[in-house]
């Protein structure tokens, strides 16, 4: 699923969402990734980054929802840790970014 995601990215991305480089780090059931973005692009590397500004770990199903039906995570998902993530105001920017 999230290669299917990673593919989808470039058609998606919207420039200016961001002004400063941010990296949001992913661990979707044991695949992780990398996502970096700026004002004018984006890219998605394999490797852990030593630093991210948004690290999320949840599994397939809840990014599979989020990503393609919309869905909002509420508080809930995230205290009953479904959703484990240090920054989740930064979430909905990043899906902005996709045009989602």
């Amino acid at each position: 699923m999230i290669e299917a995601i990673i593919a989808e990215m470039g058609s998606l991305f919207r420039k200016g969402v961001f002004s400063e480089r941010t990296t949001f780090y992913f661990s979707v059931d044991g695949s992780s990734i990398a996502v970096v973005i700026d004002a004018e692009s984006h890219a998605v590397e394999r490797e852990k980054p030593e630093q991210a500004d948004c690290s999320c770990k949840t599994g397939a199903e809840m990014f599979r929802k989020i990503w393609y039906d919309g869905y909002r995570p509420g508080i809930m998902d995230f205290l009953s840790a479904a959703i484990k993530c240090d920054a989740p105001l930064m979430l909905p920017q990043f899906l902005k970014a996709f045009g989602k």
